[in-house]
This record gives C-alpha cells, structure tokens and sequence, in this order.
C-alpha cells in the first residue's frame, strides 16, 4: 500500500485510519500486507530501524537523497526519509497553505514506493490512496512500463475522497518526470492543470471507493468534482468497499478514554458518561434529561457544519443540547464559536483536534449529527452505532450505507429545514423510552468491523490477479 498517512504515526483524518486497520486485517486473513508513507518530521527516527540507506530516487536527472526505515509495527510499515522534503510542521502545508512544492514530494513518494517493492517488499498489487499515490499507476504504465522488476504487477487506486485532487500546474509533469503526453482529457490533464488524483484513475487496473453508494455518486455531476466523465469511462473497474471499524479502539465495553465502560447487557454506564460530559462542557445537571447532541467532524462546508448553524436557534427551541469537537475552515469555527457564545447554556464548543474527547462525546450523547454534503464512507456513524448514540445523517455516500430505519435518522435534502426535521423526529423518538432503548440496542448489534472489508479487499485482490 503507498498512502500519505497511516495511523499512528501520520494522521490528519480517516485516510490514516483506514491504512492503518486495513493492513493488520488483511495480514489475519494471511494476506502478505506492507505500507509506504513519507517520515514526516513529526515522526521520530529513534523508535525506527534504518533498512535501506540511500535508495536511488531520482526525477529525471535530479536526484533526490532518500532513506527507508521501517516501524516497529505489526505488519511492514516502511517510512521514505528525505528531510528537505518532509520533515516540515505539516503533512500537505502550513498555515492554511499548502506546500507549493507538493508535486514533488509526493512524486519522490511514488518512486520511492516503486524502490521498496524492487529492494525490499516484492509484490504482486500496488494499492494506492488517494492523490497523494496517483503517480503510482501513471510511472508504471510509462516510465517503468517494461521494467522486469514490474511485470504482471497490478495496481488498485482508492479515492477516499473525490474532492481533494492533487491539482497542479501543467509543468508539473515534467518536474516529476513523466512524459507530456500525459497531459490530454484522458490522461492527468484538468480543465488547464495537470491533476494527480487523474494518474490513478486513467492507469490503475481497478479503482474502488469508500462504500458502494460512494462509488454511484461519484459518476454524477453532483458528487463528481468534474471527474464523473472519467468515471464513468471507467464504471467497469470500479467498485465500492464500505471502510470497517477497529473495535479494538471504539468500544464502549472496553474503552480505557470514557468515564465509564458499557455494553448493550448494562446501558447504565451510558448515562454516567452523559453526566460527566455535561459538566466537562459547563452546560447544567437538567440537560441530564434531555436529548444531548453531538457532532465530532472537520468544521467545513462538506461537512454540512454550516447548516447547524443555520437552524441554531430553532434548536434552542427544543429544549435540546449540543456538543462539539473540531477544527476547520475559519469562516465555519467562527460561526460554530458565535453559536456556543450566543447559547453558552445549551451550546459547548472545543476547537481543537482531542481524541480522548472524541471518545468521550461518542459515548456521553444521546445523539451524533452528521449532516454531511457529501460523506465518501464515514466513521463516526459507525462508532455511534457501537456506542449506542443514535445517528441523524444525510442520505449521501456510506452515510446512507450504514445507516437504516430503527438504527438512524436521515435526510434526503441538504438543507437547513430539511435537518431540523430529521432532529425533531429523533427528538420526538427519543420521548418514547423503550422505543429509543430498542433503536440503541438494534444499532449496538451491528458488526462494522474490518474483518469484513478486509475480506472484501482480499476478493478484489484475487480478482484483479485472475484468481477469483
């Protein structure tokens, strides 16, 4: 696998935590699993073993100075270290920005990738994530299209989210060594730019995405960022495989992060996590009683955020209480921190990244939003369910996937009104008892974990290699 994340060791979002689960799955169902991502400077060299000193990467005649290491994981997770290119304060950019020099870096991860597999880890599949990977398919199917090394050899690509591309000035092909013909309408060419999400979608032999209505949604102009032509030139290699859930992290049975530990047998200790909650958010004893909301996302507009806002004060109304846990674009922080101002008696905000609260708001609300404009899988849907925290969602993506009647709310249109309608009805469920007790235990029941996915990727592995 070649990702620019994988948890623990590189996260910004869900990508890392896919890569990270997906590869010790697999390798329980025997499968031969190892992952390439950068050795950002967050990253500590002491906890790592040096395996290949100055592996040759170079993009066209300028060399690149690269070295891998390899963590101390349960399955081969081989890290490219190159300083100059990686050992910054962020993984894509700072301060809002992104690091103009991008193309390159993961262009050098791509080669690298390419360098573990000829020295180190021979294989049979390249799976690669995300833009940040495009390059893999587009150097094997030119560059190194008649290496011996790479012969037979096949590639999966997996868009976890269509909306980030990888969008570059057209020299950017030339910087990272690949051949001008690449850049026409079937190639990585984009409206003028040269995009690297395009190398994995034109050359990968398969593509997949991160649930099956994902993968329709992404072939519509609605849901395809322009690309929806170019996937459905290639609807025949593409499939949709739902991302699973490590039960081992997001367990209210076993969960070190949460007040008190529960199970669908004894919900009591649900309600002691909802009362240290309220207090952890100064919000007062008598919301103990009432519907308490969550949200724990990326405050963006793709996240829907904006829309809470919008029907904030309708919310107020209710007689109903919210909690949330994010960062994000500005203008959405903004709005979300007015809201806690405004209210401070209903509303509590954290502006931060804090996983031990994230768990702590899965298990202490009685309610997750998720009001998503688009959502490619989604997994906080799936750890409420666990944790008996019944979601309210749009109908997009692995959202509608996951999510049924009598486990979940959900909304067709993205718009304010249409949310708060989808609210009130949970509301109005949650003032009936046992119905809500049964609509938490039915969701607690479901198995998400990875075994299935990875069960799945195993499948389309063989198939790909023309053994299934």
């Amino acid at each position: 696998m070649v990702s620019s994340e994988a948890a623990p060791l590189a996260k910004t979002g869900g990508l890392a935590d896919v890569v990270g689960s997906l590869a010790p799955a697999l390798r329980s169902l025997g499968e031969e699993v190892a992952v390439v991502i950068p050795r950002y400077g967050s990253i500590d060299l002491k906890s790592l073993r040096r395996v290949y000193d100055r592996a040759p990467v170079f993009l066209g005649l300028t060399p690149y100075d690269v070295s891998i290491y390899q963590a101390p994981e349960a399955y081969p997770l081989y890290l490219v270290d190159c300083p100059p290119l990686y050992a910054r304060g962020g993984l894509y950019g700072e301060g809002g920005k992104d690091y103009p020099d991008n193309h390159i870096r993961f262009a050098v991860l791509a080669r690298a990738a390419l360098a573990v597999a000829r020295f180190l880890f021979k294989t049979e599949i390249f799976h690669c994530h995300d833009w940040q990977s495009g390059l893999v398919p587009a150097y094997l199917r030119t560059t190194f299209a008649y290496d011996p090394t790479f012969l037979g050899v096949k590639t999966l690509f997996t868009i976890h989210n269509l909306g980030y591309q990888g969008l570059f000035p057209k020299t950017a092909l030339a910087e990272a060594a690949l051949d001008g013909s690449l850049y026409r309408p079937d190639g990585m060419e984009f409206f003028g730019k040269v995009s690297y999400i395009k190398g994995g979608i034109a050359f990968a032999d398969a593509l997949n995405t991160v649930s099956p209505a994902y993968a329709r949604e992404i072939q519509t102009p609605e849901f395809g960022f322009g690309l929806d032509g170019a996937l459905q030139a290639r609807s025949g290699a593409l499939t949709g495989i739902l991302n699973g859930v490590d039960y081992r992290a997001w367990n209210p049975e076993t969960d070190a992060l949460i007040p008190a530990r529960y199970s669908a047998r004894d919900l009591s200790g649900k309600r002691k996590c909802k009362e240290k909650l309220l207090e952890e958010f100064g919000l007062p004893p008598s919301a103990l009683d009432r519907p308490l909301l969550g949200i724990v996302s990326r405050f963006t507009r793709q996240k829907g955020i904006d829309l809470i806002a919008e029907i904030a004060d309708h919310l107020v109304t209710e007689d109903i209480y919210l909690v949330a846990l994010g960062t994000g674009d500005p203008e959405i922080e903004a709005l979300v921190g007015k809201l806690a101002a405004t209210h401070p008696d209903r509303v509590g905000v954290r502006l931060s990244f804090d996983n031990p609260l994230a768990h702590r708001i899965e298990a202490g609300t009685d309610m997750f939003l998720m009001p998503s404009r688009y959502e490619p899988s989604g997994l906080n849907q799936m750890y409420s369910l666990k944790y008996g925290t019944v979601p309210v969602v749009r109908a997009a993506g692995g959202l509608n996937d996951t999510i049924e009647d009598g486990t979940g709310f959900k909304f067709a249109e993205h718009s304010g009104p249409a949310l708060l309608a989808a609210i009130r009805e949970a509301v109005r469920t949650y003032s009936q008892g046992e119905v809500w007790k049964a609509m938490m235990l039915r969701g607690m029941e479901k198995d998400f974990s990875w075994n299935r996915s990875a069960t799945a990727y195993a499948g389309l592995y063989r198939r790909l290699l023309g053994r299934g």
